[in-house]
Parts: structure tokens; C-alpha cells; sequence
């Protein structure tokens, strides 16, 4: 008996490992789709604030260079989530961020603060100089 549920299972596995899953391709200048990104549901949220206590610019060694945002913080309470918008370079090649949370109205929740750990991918950006502006403020300057 035990042989057979031995054979049964290496059977599973090798069958799973067999399998082949579709997997999306990304363009290489485009973010990966995040669950913080503002989505239509949103326009029945009511926005509040993001509080940010750390924004780091990594930059992932790769070809062409990819650079990703960490963020860290406090959102209002637990039943606020947190919403990234971030836009492409403009004239000036200034990439503006939006960093804030959005929560149903009227919701009861508990008045405490929410800490969240976020990574947003920005992808990859032409070859230049950019200035990354999170919520106004002048975040970083980096060379793509």
C-alpha cells in the first residue's frame, strides 16, 4: 500500500512539473500590474492620505535598466488601502508619483494607524537624466 501511494505521488509531481502554465510577458518598458494601482472601483472610494516615512529608488541590474520605488509608511487606519499613481517623464523628464489611500465612506474601522512596505516597479525609462518627485517632494535623481 505504502508503494502505491509512493508511485502515486511521484506521478503527481512529475505530471505537475510536466505542465506547461501560461505565463503573461510584460513589455520591458512598462510596469508589472500592482495591486496598488488606482483602479475605476476607486472613483466610489473616498482618497486620504498616505503618511511616508521612507521612499527608496532601487535600481535592478538589468538590461535595460528596470528601477523599482519602496516605500514605507502609515496609512490613515486598517480600512484604508494604499494607491500608487505614477506618471510618465514629463517635458522636463520629471517622473511624478502619487502616494495616497482610499477607504469607503461611512466604513466603521478602528482609529489606528496602518503600517504598509510597498515595491512599485516603474520599469525602465529611455536614456536620460530624471528627477523622481513622490507626493511634490524631490525624491531622487538618477541616469537611465
Amino acid at each position: 500500500m505504502k508503494k502505491l501511494t509512493l508511485i502515486s505521488a511521484l506521478a503527481c509531481i512529475l505530471l505537475s512539473a510536466c505542465s506547461t502554465a501560461a505565463t503573461p510577458t510584460l513589455d520591458a518598458t512598462s510596469p508589472a500590474p500592482s495591486d496598488y494601482s488606482p483602479s475605476p472601483a476607486d472613483s466610489a472610494l473616498t482618497r486620504g492620505p498616505a503618511f511616508l516615512d521612507d521612499v527608496e529608488l532601487l535600481t535592478l541590474e538589468s538590461f535595460p535598466l528596470q528601477f523599482s520605488l519602496l516605500l514605507k509608511g502609515n496609512l490613515p487606519d486598517p480600512c484604508h488601502q494604499l494607491r500608487i499613481s505614477v506618471s510618465p517623464p514629463n517635458a522636463n523628464n520629471e517622473i511624478l508619483v502619487d502616494v495616497y489611500s482610499v477607504a469607503a465612506e461611512g466604513k466603521m474601522c478602528a482609529q489606528v494607524l496602518s503600517p504598509f512596505e510597498a515595491s512599485y516597479p516603474l520599469g525602465s525609462f529611455p536614456s536620460g537624466h530624471y528627477i523622481l518627485l513622490v507626493n511634490g517632494t524631490q525624491e531622487a535623481e538618477f541616469d537611465a
